[in-house]
């Protein structure tokens, strides 16, 4: 029996490699669509055997190069997404809100099995970011053109190749104030990225009824709560200063200029709103699936690789005063 074929949209991502992995070893064949083969090509193909990965090179806006792909695959996942507007063409509203609803087109015509697709926690509540209006109006175009759809909201996703847990050991291994944003009191459920891939596998064998499912971990952070453990995983000791609104706005304005921003006015905007379960959709435990990897366990893991000395440093975690602060 022909394995099923995953057409996989941003596989060259955290959540790609994962994904790519879980899928082939589960004999799942996966079609990888990258703009850039000679940049990307060679880390997709190291996560999958032979015989089980295609990776195709094509802007995801060639639609007769993209449609004949749909032709030849069972299933879509979508992970693609941008936290800034930079280069040209990419812009909240091409990348979140026009093309998934070209790829919801493209499954109701070649009839595909189901549509996986990415979106992010508490993008309803943030109305006056861009980011979060644009996801919105993805997640629309998507159910209103295909019904066996899935829209997957997780909360920040962590693992040893994020641009979380990674970039903020990095900042806080060099920065001897670092800023809290609303006082850190925004919360987080963060959930690691092979529970996200799980959650994806397990819609693709058993499919889904819900056409919504927050992604949330097993425990709720604060921003400043989430720094304390990393400084406490890499033996740091730092000053988090709160930084009035006004700062915060100033600082953001600055870091949106750099090539890859720390920080923009738009992602200062979503810092207002919390980043979990809101009660009004199901939840991955809901389907079976609860999270069962805590953050301060899953970054231990790798935290050493920005401790002074590396893994062979003297290891001091003190979690339950973190707890008590």
């Amino acid at each position: 029996m022909k394995a099923k074929n995953c057409l996989i949209f941003g596989g060259s991502g955290q959540i790609g490699s994962f994904l790519i992995r879980k899928l082939t070893k589960n004999n799942l064949r996966v079609t990888v669509v990258t703009r850039n083969i000679h940049q990307k090509g060679l880390k997709i193909k190291t996560q999958a055997n032979a015989g089980y990965i295609d990776i195709i090179e094509a802007n995801i806006f060639e639609e007769k190069k993209i449609e004949k792909l749909f032709s030849e695959a069972d299933y879509c996942i979508n992970l693609i997404g941008i936290l800034y507007e930079k280069r040209k063409g990419n812009t909240f509203k091409n990348i979140h809100t026009i093309f998934p609803s070209l790829i919801a087109k493209l499954c109701k015509k070649y009839d595909l099995e189901h549509l996986i697709h990415i979106s992010a926690l508490g993008v309803n509540e943030a109305t006056d970011s861009n980011y979060a209006i644009s996801k919105v109006e993805g997640e629309k175009n998507i159910l209103n053109n295909f019904s066996r759809s899935t829209i997957l909201r997780p909360s920040v996703v962590f693992s040893n190749s994020d641009n979380f847990t990674t970039q903020f050991m990095t900042l806080l291994n060099k920065l001897p104030i670092f800023p809290l944003y609303y006082s850190g009191k925004t919360k987080f459920m963060p959930i690691h990225c092979s529970d996200l891939t799980n959650i994806i596998y397990h819609i693709i064998s058993n499919g889904s009824d819900a056409q919504i499912i927050e992604c949330v971990g097993p425990e709720t952070l604060t921003f400043k709560e989430i720094l304390e453990i990393l400084l406490n995983l890499i033996n740091k000791k730092r000053l988090l200063l709160p930084f009035p609104l006004s700062v915060a706005k100033l600082s953001a304005k600055f870091f949106q200029l750099l090539p890859k921003p720390l920080l923009t006015e738009d992602q200062l905007r979503l810092l207002k709103y919390d980043n979990i379960s809101s009660g009004k959709y199901k939840t991955n435990s809901d389907i079976g699936l609860p999270s069962k990897l805590y953050f301060k366990d899953e970054v231990k893991k790798y935290a050493y690789m920005w401790r002074d000395g590396g893994q062979f440093s003297t290891e001091k975690y003190n979690f339950d005063d973190i707890r008590k602060s």
